[in-house]
């Protein structure tokens, strides 16, 4: 659903390169148990320009199964957290793109998938992004993103509300800090001022936290994002790839909750967690989509033209600088275009302003130093203005 997500794919990789044949045999058992999905229908799709991996992970917030707890009276399922994963191997470093779940995109012509009616084009036609996934499925959701970023996507990964829950229990909980108490009756996040260690029902909460702030999406991802880096920062305290018990341990629970496309196979995965060994928390690097108010909605944004250059870069795995006014923030390589050719090989194997109404994170004189990203190095306790708003302080 997250940056966790991509430590999930990283510990699921160790497993197969660090643990016995029994235990193997065990993994398999559980690897073979997760959902997949056979992506069709992608049309025309963008060109590989360069050595990196692009991974789609989707928070889906399915009420259906054990996701009933969160609302029972609430159907169907919406993308709640849209993150494209860029893992760059030849500079050994990882770029997460926060997409706003409320951006408008054109309807697209997207088959039937998974359960999902699919959708019929719609030229001149918007919705929003959550929609797309809703109506589509991930299948959907992934070419909507390709015809739209001109970038190629690789897999995808979903991991639904309750996965999120078992995954941070699992891994001993995360840390996360407030300027003031929050009391959220929609996301039932209900905690003191100050520093908190909290396991997943309440990091579940606070992940969904809309209402307090601003109560826009677009500070959630923000908040959001320190809580990615906290976990990282767990994770690497934990030495928890340093176990392969216990790594196998957390993919027995998550594998039920999660989905992956039918080309995410145990080669690719292998060759994943070569790229990303040893990668320590300030070399990855969070950052949200820029985006404009949506004339017609002022609830939806949009996406300016200007963005289109910070696709181009990570198609080419070229250099995105995060702002130097957020605390952890710097400037990060993406990788290079040169190298890295056995690699990419193996990857292909596997292949068949942050309020509404202004840009957030700049315009087209700013776009390699304004984008307002952090590092998984980044203070969890360092971002007041995540939490600033009429809803501040309630």
């Amino acid at each position: 659903m997250r940056r966790a997500l991509g430590a999930l794919a990283v510990v699921v990789a160790i497993v197969l390169v660090t643990t016995s044949l029994a235990a193997y045999l065990k993994f398999r058992a559980v690897w073979d148990s997760i959902t997949r999905i056979n992506v069709v229908g992608l049309g025309r799709r963008p060109p590989q320009l360069a050595d990196g991996m692009n991974v789609l992970l989707i928070g889906s917030d399915s009420r259906s199964g054990p996701n009933e707890q969160f609302g029972a009276g609430i159907t169907g399922q919406r993308s709640d957290t849209i993150i494209v994963l860029h893992i760059a191997p030849d500079d050994h470093s990882v770029l997460a793109l926060s997409i706003p779940r409320d951006s408008v995109v054109p309807v697209l012509y997207c088959p039937p998938e998974a359960g999902t009616a699919g959708q019929a084009a719609q030229p001149g036609q918007v919705e929003q992004i959550n929609a797309t996934f809703a109506y589509g499925g991930p299948g959907c959701l992934w070419k909507t993103i390709e015809q739209t970023t001109h970038l190629r996507l690789d897999h995808f990964i979903e991991l639904n509300f309750t996965g999120f829950e078992q995954f941070i229990d699992d891994i001993g909980g995360v840390s996360i800090c407030l300027p003031y108490p929050v009391h959220d009756p929609q996301s039932r996040l209900n905690l003191t001022t100050g520093r908190h260690h909290v396991w997943g029902a309440e990091a579940l909460a606070f992940w969904r936290a809309r209402y307090i702030g601003e109560g826009s999406d677009l500070q959630r991802i923000r908040r959001d994002q320190y809580l990615m880096a906290s976990l990282l920062q767990g994770v690497e305290r934990s030495r928890l790839t340093s176990s392969p018990a216990r790594m196998l341990a957390v993919i027995t629970d998550a594998a039920r909750y999660l989905t992956t496309d039918s080309g995410l196979s145990l080669p690719v995965m292998t060759s994943i967690v070569n790229s990303l060994r040893g990668l320590r928390p300030g070399e990855v690097q969070f950052i949200e989509l820029p985006t404009v108010a949506y004339g017609p909605n002022p609830d939806w944004v949009t996406w300016p033209a200007s963005d289109e250059q910070l696709f181009a870069a990570i198609a080419r795995d070229q250099q995105v600088s995060a702002a130097d006014d957020r605390p952890g923030a710097r400037s990060m390589s993406l990788g290079s275009v040169r190298g890295g050719l056995a690699l990419t090989a193996a990857l292909r194997a596997g292949m068949a302003a942050r309020s509404e109404g202004a840009p957030h994170g700049g315009g087209p004189g700013n776009l390699y130093g304004r984008y307002g990203g952090i590092t998984g190095a980044a203070n969890p306790c360092a971002d007041a203005q995540a939490f600033a708003g009429p809803r501040g302080g309630s």
